[in-house]
């Protein structure tokens, strides 16, 4: 079986005392014995961020198994299809806790606290190339991915 990995799992195992840390390398684990594990450049940007160099980073790839496959247009052109319905589904107003007034998440003075959860590309990258590579996905965030990519298997 084909396991493509999300960061949030990696970085569960790379930085020390995380909360998801010990299910994620369980989990990890689990993937790595039932077949090939890989991940997309959206996976390995994200890592390169927690790794002095790019040998480091490399080398716990080799290290755990994971190869990374490039996603390729076909994924690519899907993860642009899943984006434009993120964007068109978001809300373009919220409710200001503080004074009940309707406020515009892009002009107003408390966006900060209204501000729905906002996903970015890389999320949707991440989900197309499991969908085009790989039987599933090893992820925590799985509601988003149960929303906009409903036949891929989690993990």
């Amino acid at each position: 079986m084909v396991t493509a990995v999300d960061t949030n799992v990696l970085l569960d195992i790379l930085i020390p005392g995380a909360a998801h840390g010990d299910s994620a390398e369980e989990r990890l684990s689990d993937a790595l014995r039932a077949g090939a594990t890989l991940i997309c450049e959206a996976v390995y940007v994200d890592l390169a961020a927690h790794f002095p160099g790019r040998e480091e980073l490399d080398g716990f790839l080799e290290d755990t198994g994971i190869r990374m496959q490039a996603t390729g247009a076909e994924a690519l052109y899907l993860a642009g299809q899943k984006w434009r319905s993120y964007v068109d589904r978001r809300p373009r107003s919220l409710r200001c806790p503080a004074c009940g007034a309707s406020q515009d998440v892009r002009c107003c003075a408390c966006a900060a606290l209204l501000a729905p959860r906002q996903h970015v590309v890389a999320d949707f990258l991440i989900g197309s190339h499991a969908v085009m590579h790989a039987e599933r996905l090893l992820t925590r965030d799985r509601g988003h991915y149960r929303t906009y990519f409903p036949d891929l298997q989690l993990a």
